[in-house]
């Protein structure tokens, strides 16, 4: 369930190729953007490896896309539907990440509203997750924004998290 070719009022997104790395540079060499995800700004390669790791994923029929920013043509950063083992359970996730000078101006809540839509119309799930650090207030507000409540505290991947997560039935009610 790849969130290509998905469109909003702001935003369309594709999905990534390699050429995307420049412009995901500017995430990874900012200490903020990288504050949750504990790894170290500035390390040479890690937009490449990030984009990589996306196109593996698209063979697996899931994965992160660029969020364009429709009226500049603007890479903003990432967002998609992502298959995800948390506590031993197979779950969907919407999952995002923008560029910082785009941080504050709803381009998250709209992507992964966008995605959330995307992943209940067009497949069974029962419910739809968000795995955000448990320091990450702004990430926690946009799954809030997207219909989604706290439900549970984990690990995850060596980090404390939070589980956010909107359930068919909820999605269907709004």
């Amino acid at each position: 369930m790849i969130a290509e070719n998905l469109e909003t009022e702001r935003l369309s997104l594709r999905r990534l190729v390699p050429e995307d790395a420049k412009a995901f540079e500017a995430f990874f060499a900012s200490e903020a953007a990288l504050k949750y995800l504990h790894l170290q700004a500035g390390t040479p390669g890690l937009a490449e490896e990030w984009i990589a790791r996306q196109l593996q994923r698209y063979e697996k029929r899931s994965g992160l896309c660029a969020v364009v920013e429709k009226r500049s043509g603007a890479f903003i950063g990432q967002c998609g539907i992502l298959f995800q083992e948390v506590d031993g359970i197979p779950e969907t996730e919407v999952g995002y990440h923008l560029l910082p000078s785009y941080w504050g101006k709803g381009y998250a809540t709209e992507a992964a509203m966008a995605c959330r839509d995307l992943a209940f119309e067009s497949s069974p799930v029962s419910s739809i997750i968000s795995i955000i650090h448990l320091d990450n207030e702004p990430s926690q507000k946009v799954a809030l924004r997207n219909g989604m409540r706290r439900t549970v505290q984990t690990k995850w991947r060596d980090f404390d998290v939070f589980i956010y997560r909107v359930t068919r039935a909820e999605w269907e009610k709004r």
